[in-house]
């Protein structure tokens, strides 16, 4: 799955109201928030990276391992009309990408995003 500019979340309402009223689990590397909206036409993602993660260089790497996780597993998504927002971790900055992976989908798994476990 491609993950265009039109699948971003861009505004801060989308934002609270997934944190605010969705389900959120939380891993060791990542926090992870869904709402199921039946208005929205397609996926809607987000990544929240605050300076507690690291500096910029950590932070848009970072970025750009979630952005690739999603896009593997993106089409796996049982639902795909839904906010979904990332918030990375301190020390997810210092994992592997087959770590940060691993917890992300353990989080999705345990929210019930999944089709089948892998």
């Amino acid at each position: 799955m491609r993950l265009p500019r039109k699948h971003s979340m861009s505004k801060r309402a989308d934002f609270s109201r997934a944190r605010k009223d969705g389900q959120a689990k939380a891993g060791r590397f990542v926090v992870l928030s869904t709402l199921a909206d039946p208005a929205l036409p397609h996926l809607k993602v987000a990544f929240i990276t605050t300076r507690k993660v690291g500096k910029a260089h950590d932070r848009n790497l970072i970025r750009r391992r979630l952005r690739s996780i999603v896009q593997r597993h993106g089409h796996r998504l049982l639902d795909p009309k839904r906010l979904l927002v990332t918030i990375p971790r301190p020390g997810s900055a210092a994992a592997s990408f087959g770590d940060l992976e691993a917890d992300w989908l353990k989080q999705a798994r345990r929210l019930g995003l999944l089709e089948n476990p892998r």
